[in-house]
């Protein structure tokens, strides 16, 4: 008996997978998948789109015999295999990014790294500037020109706090109808917002660590929930750092929108904005219509700075 399913949790080389009737069954892979084009640590990821053999209903397991073509995915660098990729997501309409700019701080390096490998995988990103409860007004005025930043470069962008309520009902919109990739350090309150939009959920969290100001980590595997009909979240562990994939020096500057508009402007078509003259992106810097904070990133992608800070 063969069955559709989806991909909603992974824990290694065993998989949950939901069928269409809304069972989730046990299933593992049959043999070895290799995805072309792809080096990858694990061939399946949450959100993956798979066909598989029931094996035996009383034990409630399956057995995935194929893999449907994705729309996408989202992968960052291994940790064990530094040539490889390891997926954390397919099949995902956006990614929602939770930063946080004070305890802990979520640097902007880290910010435009999660971005920039975004924007390779063209998934749109929304980021939320958590846990606004815990500024005044003043902190919270320091704050906007880095959220009009990255609103200009045409990202989306919300306040919130769990605590107060402030733009909880703004993030349920923007989720609604949608397959959401939710990602973020640890300690950003990750966990305790997802609870506050589906308190059905009670997500496990935990206090940031006030000795070392980080969280500490609550989510040990990818997992999909399903916050009302047709509405998903893929929650994924706290992220060290996200890993350019098979990314050449030349193409990082392809992935910053305000660097693109300007790459047929350079002398060089090869430019890497560095130190090459008439480079029109050096000249945007200087003229502060690209922001320095951005250009310092890009800076460190290209020094292979894994913008951890």
């Amino acid at each position: 008996m063969s069955e559709k399913g989806i991909v909603i949790r992974s824990t290694g080389s065993w998989y949950d997978v939901r069928d269409e009737e809304g069972h989730v069954w046990q299933a593992r892979l049959k043999g070895k998948f290799k995805l072309k084009g792809l080096k990858t640590s694990n061939p399946l990821a949450v959100g993956d789109r798979v066909r598989m053999d029931i094996e035996n209903e009383n034990e409630n397991t399956a057995i995935i015999n194929e893999i449907e073509d994705r729309d996408n995915y989202i992968a960052r660098a291994s940790v064990h295999k530094t040539s490889q990729a390891h997926l954390l997501a397919a099949n995902v309409d956006q990614a929602v990014l939770i930063v946080t700019l004070d305890f802990p701080r979520t640097s902007l390096g880290f910010i435009d790294r999660f971005l920039v490998s975004a924007e390779s995988f063209r998934i749109p990103v929304l980021i939320v500037f958590n846990k606004q409860d815990i500024f005044d007004e003043e902190g919270r005025d320091q704050h906007q020109p880095i959220m009009d930043m990255y609103a200009n470069l045409g990202y989306g962008t919300l306040r919130t706090s769990a605590l107060t309520g402030e733009g909880i009902e703004e993030l349920k919109a923007l989720l609604k109808d949608k397959v959401s990739l939710i990602s973020g350090h640890s300690g950003v309150g990750k966990s305790t917002l997802v609870n506050t939009i589906a308190p059905d959920l009670d997500l496990r969290t935990s206090e940031v660590s006030t000795f070392a100001n980080k969280g500490v980590h609550t989510t040990t595997f990818a997992e999909m929930f399903e916050l009302e009909s047709g509405t998903y979240l893929i929650d994924t562990p706290g992220i060290k750092e996200l890993g350019l994939i098979d990314m050449a020096p030349s193409e990082i500057s392809h992935y910053f929108p305000e660097m693109r508009e300007l790459l047929n402007e350079c002398k060089y078509h090869n430019c890497l904005h560095v130190n090459e003259p008439a480079c029109a992106v050096r000249d945007a810097v200087e003229a502060e219509t690209i922001a320095l904070s951005r250009y310092h990133s890009y800076l460190g992608m290209l020094q292979g700075d894994d913008n951890r800070r």
